[in-house]
């Protein structure tokens, strides 16, 4: 649990403004929906009276607010090896390992990346998701960011919101690409498969942009960077273009293996049980510094070994 205790005075501009929208803008580190549960709690004053959320305030008024910021995840804290690759009171970034959940969820309520976030830092449990900012699937490798602050948490939401987060990622992906390119189009839940999603009208604009790192004989090497960040993303615009994403146990199913390719490479091709997709690079603007941060995961030996054994029967 974490008290806060703030007091400011509204300035002209906020004049005739819902005190709920006046208070999001001043205090732009907390979200209007968590100003919004204080003001119903009666833990916001308006010249020493609360006020409710739809009240206008004036330029002058003093507001008050004592509360407390509670847990939020009632998730168990697990000792799970995290790789970390950078830490500061802001911040944590971490490298996910294949077969690592990132939130819990039916069936999967412990062994997770917040299970293992609590056990790693307890204060975490006042933020939502243990202060996790995107997501990555269980079997996608990488780069990842966590906020250790509600400053930070609503600060990179916000940037990540107006697409400011750089994302990159290393796919290998089935047939050979003639050039790099963007996909652009509507990504949303399968109409009949509800644990896929899909292409579809009724979705998201998910923007997509790939360049061609190598080309193999069935196979391209591609560097992808995301516009847009839809659930399977990258996953689905490659399927989609009838270049899945090799290993993909869900989209591209058993189109991994080309007529023609040699004994040993069919083998290992199909003994890659995950998608051959890791976020390897990271950009951002830090929440207290305001300095440009780039980091990057090294790929993990499944895809080294995978691009060793393309390169091998090229």
């Amino acid at each position: 649990m974490r008290k806060i205790q703030l007091e400011i005075v509204i300035p002209e501009k906020f004049k005739g403004k819902r005190l709920d929208l006046a208070l999001s803008k001043l205090f732009p580190e907390h979200s209007r929906s968590r100003i919004q549960s204080w003001i119903k709690a009666g833990e916001v004053e308006v010249n020493n009276s609360k006020y409710k959320q739809r009240n206008v305030v004036n330029s002058g008024d003093i507001i008050k607010i004592n509360t407390t910021l509670k847990s939020i995840d009632k998730h168990q804290a697990e000792h799970i090896d995290l790789d970390v690759i950078h830490e500061d009171k802001a911040i944590i970034i971490i490298n996910k390992p294949a077969g690592l959940v990132v939130h819990p969820g039916a069936g999967n309520q412990k062994h997770t990346l917040v299970n293992a976030l609590l056990h790693f830092d307890e204060k975490l449990d006042v933020l939502p998701r243990a202060g996790i900012i995107h997501r990555l699937d269980k079997d996608t490798t990488g780069i990842m960011i966590i906020a250790r602050t509600i400053e930070s948490y609503t600060y990179l939401v916000n940037e990540l919101q107006k697409r400011n987060i750089k994302r990159n990622y290393k796919a290998i992906i089935c047939g050979q690409l003639v050039a790099g390119g963007v996909i652009e189009n509507k990504i949303g839940r399968h109409p009949v498969h509800r644990t896929k999603m899909a292409v579809t009208d009724k979705g998201k604009l998910a923007t997509t942009h790939y360049r061609i790192i190598k080309k193999f004989q069935h196979y391209t090497y591609l560097d992808i960077q995301l516009g847009t960040g839809r659930t399977h993303q990258i996953r689905v615009h490659m399927n989609n273009e009838k270049h899945p994403i090799i290993g993909d146990p869900l989209y591209g199913k058993n189109t991994f293996i080309k007529k023609g390719i040699n004994a040993s490479l069919r083998e290992f091709i199909k003994n890659f049980k995950r998608q051959a997709l890791h976020a390897y690079n990271l950009e951002f603007t830090h929440p207290i510094s305001k300095k440009i941060i780039s980091l990057k995961a090294e790929l993990p030996d499944d895809m080294n070994n995978l691009i060793n054994i393309l390169e091998m029967h090229d």
